[in-house]
């Protein structure tokens, strides 16, 4: 059987499904912060499905162990230590790390 999951269109398509289920997860967030984990759980099965990569800015908003929303502040501690900011994921405890002032080429 032919994979047609996988055809051009489908995967540009999957990126603006991604995009919207991160927009609507910072909107949900507020009232239900269930709502949002579950957004940030339908956009990286579609981005799997798809074999797309999630952008750097949207990747950097969810918690890999428990795929929870992060907002900073609520669930979510930031800190910087020694060139890297540490995002601390207040529902699992996860800590993700990340090199501050990098030169980008």
């Amino acid at each position: 059987m032919a994979d047609t999951t996988r055809k051009t269109g489908s995967r540009r398509l999957a990126r603006e499904r991604i995009e919207i289920l991160f927009a609507r997860a910072a909107e949900f967030y507020p009232e239900n912060p269930v709502w949002s984990n579950r957004c940030v759980e339908l956009a990286r099965k579609i981005g799997m499905r798809h074999r797309i990569r999630i952008d750097r800015h949207l990747r950097r908003q969810f918690c890999r162990r428990c795929n929870a929303y992060l907002v900073p502040g609520s669930n979510a501690r930031v800190r910087i230590h020694r060139g890297y900011v540490i995002v601390t994921c207040l529902a699992c405890g996860h800590r993700s790390r990340y090199p501050v002032g990098r030169p980008r080429s």
